[in-house]
């Protein structure tokens, strides 16, 4: 093992036990505008295709374009994460995915909006390898899915905001402006932060809880190389990557089609079928989520693969959810599907990255977030709303999205399998790596 230097870490607010859950609450607000900016366009579609004489299929293309720039750069976002200060990679990727979100309001043709769409994707890819790495860094074993499941709950406002707001706003004063009110607000947000976001040392929550609470190793960022050379070895981190995949296709199923599924099937308004689509599954998933990280922690001191484990049972239940709300006729009948599909997705999604972490070194959790990201995005998120958009086409929307649900019942499978097969082996491993390099020059006991 080469030798490992250590440094103190010194006085910042990392020492402040109330400072972790304040740089969760900032990342909130980013996260926030992330998910509002991208998914604000999905509830403007029926206009789009007016304005533009657009087919489903090239509407699926405008929901894909984002999905495979996004992941198509993750890899590339994470391992630049792991270079540079996350606070840096945070905050100009918000400034650059804002100016992209006003700019899309310029758009005078399809090949315009696909290009903004494409664009956006490029600028929001370096959200989350470097905002999951850095709340690792703050909350350890006992606290990390409930800061990432807090963190989620983000995901679900900026969805029922970006949608809602975006049709409200396009009813009344276009389309194109609810681009720029959204993207003009991101870019005020980013200044505000610019003072009071710290970036924390690699690897100290990891350590502390080795009890090792002021030292940290500096280590430099992992080579794709050797990443990839210990990816391989990693199954816990691969089957939980292809579950991912799995999710993401169909949640961006409900992402991107939902809110003309009813505009068409229950002749909503545009307002009202994006706040349909949207506010009560997102509202439920944010009760999921904190419960999904709180029972995750919980499991995680009973069980090495506690995390995936609950994971497993929230999607695995998802999947009768999507069905109902895709084939059902009554309105109440759909809202009740959207409700408990909630609760059930957030339990999955509060453990996305905490699950993975667990099993991943420090100095490569953005590039491992990065390569999540391109599995989910690209194979699975990136296929997904053009998939549809074709079947759709030749089969009518709810069929469509019904089909989709399949998806759920094999990532599932995939996480059992992770948890109870080899999570334990993978995990000790990386403890015991971390704890044999630190050894040397720090107190702990091997």
């Amino acid at each position: 093992t080469p030798e490992v230097h250590l440094k103190v870490i010194g006085t910042i607010p990392a020492s402040n036990k109330n400072y972790k859950w304040l740089v969760v609450a900032m990342l909130w607000w980013i996260a926030f505008f992330n998910y509002a900016d991208r998914q604000a366009v999905y509830s403007v579609f029926p206009l789009l295709a007016h304005d533009f004489h657009l087919s489903d299929t090239q509407l699926g293309m405008l929901g894909s374009s984002f999905a495979w720039v996004y992941g198509l750069m993750a890899p590339f976002a994470g391992g630049m994460v792991d270079r540079i200060r996350r606070k840096t990679a945070i905050l100009t990727g918000l400034q650059i995915w804002s100016l992209v979100c006003m700019a899309t309001a310029v758009s005078r043709n399809f090949v315009q909006l696909l290009f903004f769409r494409a664009a956006e994707g490029l600028g929001e890819t370096v959200y989350f390898p470097a905002s999951m790495s850095l709340v690792s860094d703050y909350h350890g074993k006992a606290t990390r899915s409930r800061a990432m499941g807090t963190h989620q709950t983000s995901v679900y406002v900026g969805i029922i905001a970006g949608g809602y707001f975006s049709g409200l706003i396009a009813e009344h004063l276009g389309w194109r402006a609810s681009f720029l009110i959204f993207g003009g607000c991101g870019i005020l947000l980013g200044l505000v932060l610019q003072r009071f976001l710290v970036e924390p040392p690699r690897g100290s929550a990891d350590l502390a809880d080795m009890g090792a609470d002021n030292i940290v190793p500096s280590q430099p960022p992992m080579s794709l190389g050797l990443f990839l050379k210990s990816l391989r070895g990693n199954r816990t981190v691969l089957l939980c990557m292809a579950a991912f995949m799995c999710e993401n296709f169909t949640a961006m199923v409900l992402f991107t089609w939902m809110p003309t599924f009813l505009y068409r099937k229950f002749h909503l308004s545009l307002a009202l079928s994006a706040l349909t689509a949207t506010l009560y599954i997102q509202l439920t998933s944010m009760l999921g989520s904190p419960l999904g990280g709180w029972l995750a922690d919980i499991a995680r001191r009973r069980m090495p693969g506690g995390r995936i484990f609950i994971q497993a049972i929230g999607i695995f239940f998802e999947a009768p959810f999507a069905v109902l709300c895709a084939l059902t006729n009554s309105m109440n009948v759909l809202i009740l599907g959207l409700l408990l599909w909630g609760v059930v997705k957030g339990l999955y999604e509060a453990n996305i990255f905490a699950s993975v972490f667990d099993a991943i070194r420090p100095e490569a959790r953005g590039r491992a977030t990065g390569f999540m990201n391109m599995v989910g995005w690209m194979a699975g998120g990136g296929s997904a709303p053009i998939v549809v958009g074709v079947l759709a086409d030749r089969l009518g929307l709810s069929s469509a999205i019904a089909v989709t649900a399949s998806a759920y019942v094999v990532a599932a499978l995939l996480l059992f399998l992770a948890a109870l097969r080899f999570a334990k082996s993978d995990i000790e491993r990386m403890r015991r790596t971390l704890i044999t390099e630190a050894a040397p020059t720090s107190n702990l006991n091997v």
